[in-house]
């Protein structure tokens, strides 16, 4: 069961500004879909382990998503629940990663998340009658296009050294070492973060959620692993998390929070994770000719696809 959140942290969401406070440490969680305050603050706490930089511009993206949320008067319920400030929060972070840590890097930082809760109702109007959500596709349109089009100007590009890409060949021999790596850098990857004591750090986040929540992330991150050896990827890319996190956030997605808790939708949810292994390295090769950036596309394309098939599945049922 999830840890009940004590009558002072309600208390305080009805006020101004503590309010935006905890809709903002919600919105940080929602990237892993859990709305829990106590699962975004690990994760937040997490961020900051990683660097200063990581964690100032996950704050500063999440923080400007869901204040630009509230100027829009878009529905406080959902402001509430973090619903509008992780694709900012992913958007930071991609971007002080890609670009470096410069003065033309907050700017579109902010221009970025404000983007990002825009394009949120935008494909929420879009997907609305297909039973779809967003998810993190704000978050990969925004900072794909910014960081593709960013060597184009001289303000912006300072040289920034290019992503690892996951088809490096290399040894494929797996070791103890790169298995324990890999299980908790999967999960830190989602944040586009390559350390375990992050994903560690997320994991305690993910626990506050419930059993059946940090379960499914395990799994989607044994699953990634199990995926990605099978398939001969290199080690090093495995270790690093490059192949995992996505079947993580899939196995989140479909296994803990939009199907209900059945044996056959557990499975599916598995199936979901393996497949979005395959789906991460096809991505990236796909990109690599023109510099774009797979990020969470897998996640995406994987989540929509299974979803959108449950009403025709008899066996899969949606929960709530």
């Amino acid at each position: 069961m999830p840890i009940a959140e004590p009558a002072a942290v309600r208390k305080l969401e009805s006020r101004q500004p503590t309010a935006f406070l905890l809709a903002a440490v919600r919105g940080v969680g929602q990237v892993d879909l859990q709305p829990g305050i106590w699962t975004g603050a690990f994760i937040l706490a997490g961020l900051w382990a990683a660097g200063w930089q990581i964690g100032l511009f996950a704050t500063l993206g999440t923080a400007v998503s869901t204040l630009t949320a509230y100027a829009l008067g878009i529905d406080r319920s959902g402001i509430a629940l973090g619903l509008h400030g992780y694709s900012g929060c992913l958007t930071g972070i991609a971007l002080v990663t890609s670009l470096g840590h410069h003065l033309a890097t907050y700017v579109l930082a902010v221009i970025g998340s404000i983007l990002c809760t825009v394009l949120t109702m935008t494909l929420t109007a879009l997907l609305k009658p297909y039973g779809l959500t967003a998810l993190t596709a704000p978050f990969c349109l925004v900072s794909g296009v910014m960081v593709l089009g960013a060597p184009s100007f001289g303000r912006i590009w300072h040289g920034a050294p290019k992503p690892v890409s996951s088809t490096t060949s290399g040894d494929t021999a797996i070791s103890w070492d790169a298995l324990w790596h890999a299980f908790f850098t999967n999960v830190s990857q989602v944040f586009l973060v390559d350390a375990w004591y992050v994903g560690l750090i997320m994991l305690v986040g993910l626990a506050c959620a419930g059993v059946r929540v940090v379960l499914y992330a395990a799994a989607g991150s044994v699953v990634g692993i199990v995926a990605a050896w099978a398939l001969g990827a290199p080690t090093a890319l495995i270790a690093d998390g490059i192949y995992g996190y996505n079947a993580v956030l899939v196995a989140l997605a479909i296994g803990a929070v939009f199907l209900t808790p059945t044996v056959w939708n557990g499975a599916y949810a598995l199936f979901g994770a393996a497949a979005s292994t395959g789906l991460t390295a096809s991505l990236t090769s796909f990109f690599k000719p023109f510099g774009g950036h797979t990020f969470t596309w897998p996640f995406i394309l994987v989540t929509w696809a299974l979803m959108a098939a449950v009403p025709l599945l008899p066996r899969f049922r949606r929960s709530g």
